[in-house]
């Protein structure tokens, strides 16, 4: 009898270790499907209560790492990351699930099935904030960007950024597996119920009601990227003819009624101070014209800039790439300034990797920005994904985003996250022109930063309390 309980609890550990990795590696990574997401850890807490701590803790291990090799390709093949540094980014998420699991499994054993279910969210949070504060990659890697087109889902953001997103993908399948399990005591289950069904038909009737709340006006603009070459300089026949090709791809923006127009991360590089062709393109078209620039002939050293061309000027407004990518951009000195342009809508600038950090954005909000233009260039494979970080900056602290990525993608996206236009400069040339709606909001998240994050840290600390000093509920 119990030889033939072993082999079934084994059935069941394998079981469940092979379907939360299969969850996990394409619920999320660089093109997730997002209601696997949901699923992933819902088979390791069905199992927790019934396998000893040292065996969850290896299936839970086993599926985080599993999960995350669904990135190798891009960290090995594409970035070029070492081996060492790829096996350690792969265990880290397994090592979290583990410990999540092992709380989880601690607190519903001893009785607190309440506390468990709020457990399992509580800890993926608090060590997923813990990283973004130290991280050089700022938010990559978020268990919530795996949600960037479920749009009723993402308006949470709104409210407590990034985290709730987090929080709610953690607590849907804890709460279900209290429900499920004989393990838990019988006051929970219900309670497991209420919570499923309270947090997600609030977080679905505020998604909704958000995102038809109506525009305040809308503007029209133009986004292009041309492939190769790469970052010539001006002064040499090859930056000369790819500046002619941007000046007619302006000219066809600008044809198409577009009156903001917006290229890539460091086009060109220059030791000037202005580009005389695109200033005059600006004058003639009547537009802004914003494009990045590899600017070499600053007295603070070389930036990474976007420079923005307006009617009648001939210096444009600058700003320079506040978070470099370590190794790719050692080059450049960071910026440390904020760029407004005069004028309405409120438009501020920023550049790619910037998008990734939280302050870019609160930032941004402080300074009622409605629409932010982010030349950008990334890796190819990752263009819809790292274009939606940049757009979940957009919905956490209410602004637009148009954004110009080189081996990306170019997108138009308003301040709920929805993509209104949309092509893949990934392979090949690009150019789009489209109606982007802006809103005159200012969110919660906006006005008060990660305040989820530090009560869910302050929930965190409760919830220990109870699994390592409260004594166990008499059964």
């Amino acid at each position: 009898m119990a030889s033939s309980l072993d082999s079934r609890r084994l059935i069941a550990g394998l079981a469940a270790t092979a379907l939360s990795a299969l969850a996990y590696g394409f619920g999320t990574g660089l093109q997730p499907l997002p209601w696997l997401t949901w699923l992933a850890p819902l088979p390791l807490a069905l199992l927790a209560p019934h396998v000893k701590a040292r065996w969850l803790a290896l299936a839970a291990f086993v599926a985080g790492a599993l999960g995350a090799l669904n990135q190798w390709h891009y960290l090995h093949g594409v970035i070029g990351l070492p081996v060492p540094v790829i096996a350690l980014f792969t265990a880290l998420p397994g090592v979290v699930l583990a410990l999540c699991l092992l709380l989880f499994r601690r607190l519903l054993r001893r009785g607190h099935g309440v506390a468990a279910m709020l457990a399992m969210p509580a800890l993926w949070v608090a060590i997923e904030y813990a990283n973004t504060q130290t991280s050089p990659h700022g938010t990559f890697g978020s268990l919530a960007y795996s949600q960037m087109d479920m749009l009723p889902v993402l308006q949470l953001a709104s409210i407590t950024g990034l985290w709730g997103i987090g929080f709610l993908l953690l607590l849907m399948p804890a709460a279900l597996a209290v429900a499920l399990t004989r393990k838990a005591a019988p006051h929970a289950r219900p309670a497991a119920v209420a919570a499923m069904v309270v947090a997600m038909g609030a977080t679905l009737a505020y998604g909704y009601a958000r995102l038809h709340a109506p525009a305040t006006g809308s503007i029209k603009i133009g986004l292009a990227s041309i492939e190769k070459p790469v970052r010539p300089a001006l002064s040499v026949p090859e930056g000369q003819a790819l500046l002619e090709r941007y000046l007619a791809a302006i000219d066809r923006l600008a044809a198409g009624g577009a009156t903001v127009i917006v290229t890539p991360e460091t086009a060109f590089a220059t030791g000037e101070t202005t580009v005389p062709a695109f200033a005059e393109a600006a004058r003639r078209h009547g537009v802004l014209l914003a494009a990045g620039i590899d600017a070499k002939g600053g007295a603070d050293g070389e930036r990474n800039a976007q420079w923005v061309f307006r009617p009648g000027l001939q210096s444009p407004a600058t700003y320079a790439k506040h978070h470099l990518i370590p190794g790719f951009e050692n080059q450049y000195t960071p910026g440390a300034t904020y760029t407004m342009l005069d004028g309405s809508p409120r438009i501020g600038l920023a550049i790619c990797k910037d998008m990734d950090f939280h302050d870019i954005g609160r930032a941004y909000a402080d300074r009622q920005a409605q629409l932010l233009l982010v030349p950008a260039w990334d890796f190819g494979v990752d263009g819809w994904f790292h274009g939606r970080m940049a757009i979940m900056r957009g919905v956490e602290s209410g602004f637009a985003i148009a954004r110009a990525a080189r081996a990306g993608r170019l997108t138009l996206s308003d301040d709920r996250g929805r993509v209104v236009a949309e092509a893949s400069s990934e392979q090949h040339d690009a150019e789009l022109v489209g109606e982007l709606p802006l809103h005159a909001s200012r969110t919660f998240y906006a006005q008060w930063g990660d305040w989820f994050a530090w009560a869910d840290l302050a929930l965190l600390a409760i919830l220990l309390v109870w699994a390592f000093v409260v004594p166990p509920r008499s059964n």
